[in-house]
């Protein structure tokens, strides 16, 4: 299995302050090394480097603030 891995979302995160909202549980879930939210790009993309966390568990987070996530096809 590949521990390391970056993960892509379309989401509606649309501003810092919705970033905001999914910051602490982002920030303290197992198996993120690394995220961000392009808010500029149309499709708000959330970029995830993952030491391990699941593409449904990164989707679980920003499901419970409120918010949708969406994984874009892997090249």
């Amino acid at each position: 299995m590949e521990n390391n891995k970056e993960l892509q979302f379309k989401t509606n995160l649309n501003c810092g302050g919705c970033v905001s909202k999914i910051q602490s549980d982002m920030d303290n879930a197992a198996g993120i090394c690394h995220w961000n939210v392009d808010t500029a790009n149309d499709d708000k993309i959330l970029t995830v480097k993952s030491e391990g966390i699941t593409e449904d568990e990164v989707i679980a987070i920003v499901k419970s603030k409120g918010f949708r996530a969406e994984p874009l096809a892997q090249k």
